[in-house]
């Protein structure tokens, strides 16, 4: 079980790090756009860490507060709703 919270994880992760990097890369040549709810969710959906990285790997929504404050509060969220659920708090 844990190895397969660990492959989600670890999946979820690498497509949001590619959901941005797809995204600036449309944005980049005009093209049509990820919607910004979708960078969310899959930021909700797992993949916070990725999409954080992205955002600096990618220079990609750095200067929209709501992904600034956002995206890392997500990802406290997360980590600690995973602490709670190991039994570390």
């Amino acid at each position: 079980m844990d190895k397969l919270i660990l492959g989600y994880v670890v999946i979820a992760n690498i497509a949001g790090l590619a959901v941005m990097g797809i995204d600036k890369a449309k944005a980049i040549k005009g093209a049509w756009r990820i919607p910004e709810k979708t960078l969310f969710l899959f930021s909700l959906i797992g993949g916070s860490i990725g999409t954080w990285a992205g955002m600096y790997l990618f220079h990609h929504k750095t200067k929209h507060w709501y992904f600034v404050i956002g995206m890392p509060a997500i990802l406290i969220i997360q980590l600690v709703i995973a602490a709670y659920f190991m039994g570390l708090i």
